[in-house]
């Protein structure tokens, strides 16, 4: 049966991920601090908005709205011209409706905002940046089931997901509630010291519905966007 897939636009990437990330998928995309995970899950929204009238929204919980694009505007990333195909949420957004909507939790309220993108505009792409922050103002009581439970309803929204972790500097361990079996594909990005230089490295950890590249490769940044380098 043949799988449809959304592009990274990662030079390179797709084409060891047989085209791309299947629709419908949740996505970890995680990385210790300063291995341009936002940066790259803004990507994979910016080009389907771009080049295949893909909707997207970004919620960032870590930064303002204007600080993201302002970042994103540095990197090449305008929204200019985009406004009505990616839609970008911040925590002050959700907290202000918070106020509004006094017998609502913090969650009823998130979930609330999605809902009425994907009715209004008819979202394929969600970025949730990031996880962990998600997981502090949701207050989840028993955190590994109400997890499954987010991401059940993910899936439920006929969108593919992606959710940016952030990973302990002293730690391998990609998430902290065993997210990343809940999970229907893990994209890490790692930073390593070689002849005292400080690279960035993508590895595809585990993508359901594909056959994929095993290992780690190089990954930059210029002028031309993110592409990864095959041995």
């Amino acid at each position: 049966m043949k799988v449809n897939r959304v592009k990274t636009y990662v030079k390179g990437l797709d084409g060891v991920m047989q085209g791309g990330i299947p629709e419908g998928s949740v996505i970890l995309v995680a990385g210790k601090p300063g291995t341009m995970k936002s940066s790259f899950a803004f990507n994979i929204l910016y080009h389907n908005a771009n080049k295949e009238d893909l909707a997207g929204v970004y919620v960032t919980l870590e930064q303002g709205r204007d600080s993201l694009l302002n970042n994103m505007d540095g990197l090449g990333m305008k929204l200019g011209g985009l406004e009505k195909e990616i839609s970008v949420l911040d925590l002050g957004m959700i907290r202000k409706k918070l106020v509004q909507l006094t017998n609502q939790t913090w969650m009823e309220v998130f979930k609330m905002y999605l809902k009425n993108l994907k009715k209004n505009m008819d979202i394929s792409l969600v970025v949730i940046d990031s996880l962990p922050i998600l997981e502090v103002m949701a207050r989840f009581d028993s955190p590994r089931e109400e997890l499954f439970h987010f991401f059940e309803w993910l899936r439920d929204m006929d969108v593919t997901a992606f959710l940016i972790t952030e990973m302990q500097q002293s730690s391998e361990q990609f998430c902290k509630y065993d997210e990343d079996f809940l999970s229907d594909g893990i994209i890490h990005l790692d930073l390593k010291r070689e002849n005292n230089m400080v690279n960035l490295f993508l590895g595809v950890v585990k993508m359901r519905q594909t056959g994929h590249k095993r290992g780690y490769s190089p990954l930059i940044f210029d002028k031309d966007g993110f592409e990864i380098v095959s041995d």
